[in-house]
């Protein structure tokens, strides 16, 4: 049954290669949201033609979502009329916006030797191409099996996933009942297993100030010079201890493996003009200036600890400033994970990476959060893991690719994972 079950793979490489392209020619663009429902009735119309019953999933009142932009997600399932155990293949359709530097359409879904490239070719519209080939593959070579296999194509992964696992979860559709194993196809690589994420803690900083006339500032009070000194007490003081601590967790890469803080933004005084506005700003002195920490703390750290950390770096600085104030606000967080070497969807993984690649497989951990997270703290289901073609570092990049031969490798690994876990 093995090599017929790969061969079936195989006998797919020109189907895997055009659904890839048809993915990714789909601009699911996040922000704002574009073309959800498209993906999922084009998933729909496939996966009905297997066998499965389709659900498209709104997620209304999330963050995100509206009568322009909805949050569509897609739930597919399978019985075999044999009971036995759920495996469930999770990708996010949404993909991140394009940037410059590309020297290839970013929605051509061009086939260039053995690279597709285009938005979201790596991150992760190459995963699910492999998964429901996969699934394809075991289908058509297993005609007895047990259990159950679900696939979904969820939205906002890349804000979040509020508008798509995180909804889901709170419904149970990641209940331990329902799910026993879940694969993530996120572009980990195909000989990596990734058991969890480092947690992360986004805050917005802002610094107070007294507007005047910018001619007189003496009769102001610039939030924005107030902001400078917490960026200087942050780049002293914080970074450097910072740097000191490492983990115990596989973090790729290895420069991941300590705690990081990253200032995603900085906007002090008046607003931005409009787009096509020529006059010159007003002249006045900055009332309040705000940036947003991007915090990302290691299993070793307690989020509290975190939070009174940059609280104290604020108070440090207040306490040698006249007249500072600030608040401090909590964005969002999220605990780290990890997922046991020892669960039953890690060891059939690397299982299969071993017969497929010929080699034994490496555990990582990723730096930053992906929908693991709500399927563990929120779903309560902790067999999971992502796994998945594509190499990290392409993720959000211009001329993003992914390797068709990488996608046939992973699609093997995870039909062997449903045979494993399935017959």
């Amino acid at each position: 049954m093995m090599p017929a079950l790969l061969s079936a793979v195989d006998a797919r490489r020109a189907s895997l290669i055009g659904l890839a392209q048809d993915l990714i020619r789909i601009p699911t663009l996040n922000p704002p949201g574009r073309n959800y429902r498209e993906i999922c009735d084009y998933l729909a119309n496939r996966l009905i033609d297997q066998g499965f019953a389709v659900e498209l999933l709104r997620a209304t009142g999330a963050p995100g979502d509206s009568d322009t932009y909805p949050r569509w997600n897609i739930v597919a399932r399978l019985e075999s009329g044999h009971p036995g155990d759920c495996v469930h293949f999770n990708s996010h359709h949404d993909v991140v916006e394009v940037g410059h530097g590309w020297t290839r359409d970013p929605f051509g879904g061009e086939l260039d030797g053995d690279r597709i490239y285009g938005r979201g070719a790596c991150d992760m519209k190459g995963g699910l191409a492999a998964s429901i080939i996969a699934v394809e593959a075991f289908l058509a070579a297993t005609p007895e099996w047990h259990g159950s296999i679900e696939i979904s194509a969820t939205a906002d992964e890349e804000s979040g996933g509020y508008g798509g696992v995180a909804w889901l979860a709170e419904r149970g559709y990641f209940a331990p009942e329902k799910v026993q194993h879940v694969i993530i196809p996120e572009p980990l690589h195909k000989d990596r297993i990734c058991l969890g994420h480092r947690g992360v803690w986004w805050a917005e900083v802002e610094t107070h100030g007294r507007i005047a006339h910018g001619s007189m500032p003496f009769l102001g009070d610039s939030a924005i010079r107030h902001m400078g000194a917490v960026l200087e007490e942050i780049e002293h003081h914080l970074y450097p201890l910072l740097a000191t601590r490492q983990t115990s967790m596989p973090v790729v890469p290895p420069q991941a493996r300590q705690s990081t803080l990253n200032i995603n933004s900085i906007h002090g005084g008046e607003a931005e003009p409009p787009d096509g506005y020529t006059g010159l700003p007003a002249p006045c002195v900055a009332d309040r200036c705000r940036i947003i920490l991007d915090r990302r703390f290691l299993i070793e750290e307690a989020v509290d600890d975190v939070k009174a950390e940059l609280r104290a770096v604020l108070d440090r600085v207040q306490g040698r400033r006249p007249g500072f104030t600030y608040t401090l606000r909590d964005l969002f967080e999220v605990q780290p994970t990890q997922t046991d070497r020892d669960s039953p969807i890690v060891r059939s993984t690397a299982a299969a990476i071993e017969r497929v690649l010929g080699q034994l497989a490496d555990y990582v951990v990723s730096p930053g959060t992906y929908d693991q997270k709500h399927i563990d703290r929120i779903g309560r289901l902790k067999n999971c893991i992502a796994y998945g073609p594509g190499l990290l570092h392409l993720a959000h990049q211009p001329d993003e690719w992914v390797g068709v031969q990488d996608m046939a490798d992973s699609a093997k690994v995870m039909a062997l994972v449903l045979h494993d876990l399935l017959t």
